[in-house]
């Protein structure tokens, strides 16, 4: 166990101090007992280390503001305890970590497994609703639904300890590092990165995961160059919780046989490393090879001489703001016509004014619904009060802001502000049971 400043991740070890070192990363909303079945098997052969997410587990309430900065931590947390190389497996958002490791710190990862895991976690748009929902209603509603995403109905049925073990796991998270965690997903996308993983790989996924299927373990199998495809049957998203045993013979399996040996850059010589290589005992699942063409990787125009073009930043705050579904409706209808003004929008409003460090994107919030108020812009009004949630107004402060424009505003304008706001406020608001 491990006391937690700000810029590491509360830890634990089990297995032999001279093994070597084999972390584990757990899913948004668990800890890292997620794991505990895993463990006797595993420290036969790896000193295993196991991690909490900020604010899960009893872990101190840190957000981590993205993917990469959870991914540091990690690696922080490593150097004090003087592990350099390690083995990485990561479920979900814990492979997300492992795949930020392997791309930026390619010399610390032995070899890599990603489970439940995808470049790019469902859209934007689903975590910062997500946020929406758990910032006005608590994560009761988030908790309840969870062994609908994390397992079969029939293994919910069969085993309610488990099921309700998943409930308390959430409720018990921090409200805030959850809503962090759910903005780190939001932008996590490395699609076009893929290539660039180096080490073994192997992509493991339950056969009936809904969040992260096997659709999006093909298209990592397809875009990493050295990575193989392992599907559990009867298994959804937690398949290391669901399938203790299968999931456990693929990691004894790839581990013991894709460990990279470590280049030392001062002789050119390659270490080989004395992992111990026993047989497995029960037959995993044959992973099937997948044959499909990995998508070339996006090629970012050189920047112009003098000024940046403030038009990807508008853009990328756009979409942040107001959600990629909206954005690409506006652009998609953009033609001939129109097209010149959603340009000029993307540029100048969201580009040069939203992206200004004077004001936080909850004041830009505040003076754009009292704006749009006193301009009777209805229609804006309702994408905007969409907009203020996402940028983490809560209903109370809304209120507060249409009751202060009514003073100022007129109380008829005031009236139909209402009306729109408290639509949308419901809308976005509702738990998706």
């Amino acid at each position: 166990m491990s006391e937690t400043p700000p810029n590491t991740l509360q830890y634990r070890f089990d297995g032999p101090e001279d093994a070597p070192v084999l972390i584990l990363g757990p899913s948004l909303g668990t800890t890292w007992h997620m794991w505990d079945r895993q463990i006797p098997e595993l420290i036969q052969q790896w000193r295993v280390f196991r991690y909490d997410l900020p604010g899960h587990g009893g872990a101190p309430a840190y957000p981590a503001g993205s993917v990469a900065d959870l991914a540091e931590r990690l690696l922080t947390t490593l150097d004090t305890l003087g592990v350099q190389r390690f083995g990485y497996a990561g479920c979900a958002l814990g492979g997300g970590v492992g795949v930020q490791l392997a791309l930026r710190h390619p010399e610390r990862v032995a070899s890599l497994a990603l489970i439940a895991a995808s470049p790019r976690f469902g859209t934007a748009d689903e975590f910062r609703q997500r946020g929406v929902i758990v910032r006005t209603n608590g994560l009761d509603p988030i908790a309840r639904t969870s062994p609908d995403r994390w397992f079969t109905a029939g293994f919910a049925a069969a085993q309610p300890a488990i099921t309700e073990w998943a409930v308390q796991m959430v409720r018990t998270t921090d409200p805030g590092c959850y809503i962090a965690a759910c903005e780190a997903l939001a932008a996590f996308d490395v699609r076009a990165e893929l290539g660039l993983i180096g080490v073994p790989t192997l992509v493991l996924v339950g056969s009936d995961d809904q969040v992260t299927g096997p659709a999006e373990a093909r298209t990592l199998v397809a875009g990493i160059p050295d990575a193989r495809l392992a599907v559990v049957p009867g298994a959804s998203h937690l398949v290391p919780v669901e399938q203790p045993a299968a999931v456990t013979d693929l990691l004894v399996r790839h581990f013991s046989t894709a460990w990279q040996p470590a280049h030392d850059s001062t002789t050119g010589q390659t270490a080989v490393p004395g992992i111990p290589v026993r047989a497995v005992v029960s037959a995993p699942p044959q992973p099937v090879p997948i044959a499909e063409i990995a998508p070339a990787p996006l090629v970012e125009p050189p920047q112009a001489m003098g000024r940046p073009d403030p038009y990807d930043a508008g853009l990328k705050v756009r979409r942040e703001v107001l959600g990629d579904a909206h954005v690409d409706r506006a652009l998609s209808q953009a033609d001939d016509f129109s097209g010149d003004f959603q340009e000029f929008v993307t540029r100048y409003a969201w580009g040069e004014i939203w992206d200004r460090p004077g004001l936080d994107r909850r004041s830009r919030s505040c003076v754009t619904l009292t704006a749009l108020v006193a301009g009777g812009h209805l229609e804006e009004l309702a994408f905007h009060t969409r907009a203020a949630l996402r940028n983490g107004l809560t209903p109370d402060e809304i209120k507060e802001v249409l009751l202060q424009a009514a003073v100022y505003c007129g109380v008829p304008a005031a009236n139909s502000a209402f009306r729109v706001a408290q639509q949308i406020i419901r809308e976005e608001t509702t738990p998706q049971e």
